[in-house]
């Protein structure tokens, strides 16, 4: 009877460790810290593991529309919105925001903070062919990026390669090659001010409407893809914008520095 009793408790423990979410990710959230400080104090709560996949929010997307995944945490608002009307996702949730940045030498050479709006900063950019890594990857930032650029009213696709760089990579990383080779780009407030090797670089650009970055949670639709964990994932996106969530969110910082402001509609 004891030894019936330790392999129940055995099969229990194995099926609560079986119990997982896959979150399907942009790379800033990732970069940012943000889940390395959240997902530990809801996993103690709930004893549900969330594995994160942390890609450009269009390979995101595109992951999630293939079924590999149960959530959805991104940040480019038509691509999101599609994903919702075509049937892959069942709500689009705001959940919190920051900001889009410039980043360059700290010494700011071209005078890029006198500037009056990022269309002056792109087109100054353009004009004294100043090194600019774009990301490349179909990210949200790098959406966002190709959106600034157009509305300036260049096309990004026209830039001489010499001095257009295409990183084709991640915010870290692309961060990383600008700190090398004291170029410009554009990122995410949350993944710089999380990031480790400024060097000499610095915000030379900021607080203008366009540079808003919301983030969004959207449950991956189970009549779609009838393996996704629903209950799990409406439970976590749930929390997510609850009092609780929205609090936890807010009160991640590092140095000091608030790298999310959250904004779940109540």
């Amino acid at each position: 009877m004891f030894k019936k009793l330790i392999l129940l408790s055995l099969l229990s423990n194995i099926a609560l460790a079986s119990e997982f979410l896959v979150v399907q990710s942009t790379t800033s959230t990732a970069d940012s810290g943000f889940y390395d400080y959240l997902l530990p104090i809801y996993e103690k709560k709930t004893g549900i593991n969330i594995r994160v996949v942390a890609v450009g929010t269009g390979q995101a997307i595109k992951n999630a529309e293939n079924g590999d995944g149960d959530l959805l945490i991104v940040h480019s608002e038509d691509d999101e919105n599609k994903f919702v009307k075509n049937g892959y996702g069942l709500m689009r949730k705001p959940l919190m925001y920051n900001d889009f940045i410039i980043i360059g030498p700290k010494n700011d050479p071209e005078k890029l903070r006198d500037k009056n709006n990022i269309n002056e900063v792109l087109r100054e950019i353009k004009a004294r062919k100043l090194k600019f890594l774009t990301r490349g990857d179909n990210s949200g930032t790098h959406k966002k990026e190709i959106f600034l650029w157009i509305n300036s009213g260049i096309n990004p696709y026209n830039l001489d390669s010499k001095y257009y760089i295409d990183a084709g990579r991640g915010m870290g990383a692309t961060l990383n090659m600008a700190a090398s080779m004291d170029a410009y780009t554009i990122a995410d407030r949350g993944t710089w001010i999380s990031f480790n090797n400024k060097q000499d670089l610095d915000i030379l650009f900021s607080s203008t409407p366009p540079l808003n970055n919301q983030y969004s949670v959207i449950v991956i639709n189970p009549k779609r893809h009838p393996h996704v964990k629903y209950k799990l994932a409406n439970d976590f996106s749930n929390w997510l914008i609850s009092e609780e969530g929205q609090k936890l969110i807010a009160e991640y910082k590092i140095m000091g520095q608030q790298l999310f402001i959250p904004n779940a509609k109540k």
